[in-house]
């Protein structure tokens, strides 16, 4: 027997936060795969499906439109994500505890949430949530932002517990430092600081990065489910 393909081959995908390096890797990818892909970002981008994952509503209406414009779908990657206030946990008000939490993880469940019955009648349902060593790693400043991404760590588990009945999987990717605008955007002592706690000694790139994703959604990855794929050249290793 052959291996199974590590490609995602016609696969039907909603992606969320689309429009940034992140997502707009992931959506290429999974296109040059020749994936059906659905791309979502907020509102005032040049996403095809645009709204705020934060309001449930417009979660349900657009996930409603994408399905019916794929003609089905059998895998989400809930990449939505930001850090929107970095300061010390005492000084964070309720909005700003709020919008982080709002973003990252209601939004997150919100979307996969919306999506379910399509995924169980796919029959083979791929879930991939894109959290970060931000979940482990306790940077100072970002209280909301870590307790967001360590929640849709706990998420993803639960779904692939709940949801294997239905044929869906669904995993987690962890990206350390990628190679994103706003990475690249620090202050160069900060990256160089960075970097020498990367093993590997170098960022990821976002074309890695989504190469994990697309391995998650593939025929190669129907054995996986409840699991953390860690992309972060290493650095997860210091935490462990």
């Amino acid at each position: 027997m052959p291996p199974a393909s590590t490609l995602p081959s016609g696969r039907r995908v909603i992606v969320t936060g689309a429009a940034g390096g992140i997502g707009r890797a992931i959506v290429e990818a999974l296109g040059s795969a020749d994936c059906a892909v659905a791309a979502c970002d907020a509102p005032g981008t040049d996403a095809p499906f645009s709204f705020d994952v934060r309001d449930r509503a417009a979660v349900k209406d657009n996930v409603a439109k994408a399905i019916s414009g794929l003609g089905g779908c059998d895998s989400v990657v809930a990449n939505a994500g930001i850090v929107d206030t970095i300061h010390r946990a005492e000084r964070f008000s309720e909005d700003e505890w709020r919008k982080d939490l709002e973003t990252n993880l209601y939004g997150a469940f919100f979307v996969v949430q919306a999506a379910f019955d399509a995924l169980g009648q796919s029959g083979d349902g791929r879930v991939v949530l894109i959290s970060s060593v931000g979940a482990e790693v306790g940077s100072p400043g970002q209280v909301a932002y870590g307790a967001s991404k360590a929640g849709m760590v706990g998420m993803g588990r639960t779904l692939a517990s709940e949801w294997a009945s239905q044929g869906i999987r669904c995993n987690v990717v962890m990206p350390g430092f990628i190679a994103t605008p706003k990475v690249l955007a620090m202050p160069a002592e900060v990256q160089d600081g960075a970097k020498t706690a990367i093993p590997l000694g170098r960022f990821g790139t976002t074309e890695e990065l989504a190469g994990a994703v697309s391995f998650l959604l593939s025929p190669a990855a129907a054995y996986i489910t409840g699991t953390v794929l860690r992309v972060d050249g290493g650095f997860g290793l210091l935490l462990r």
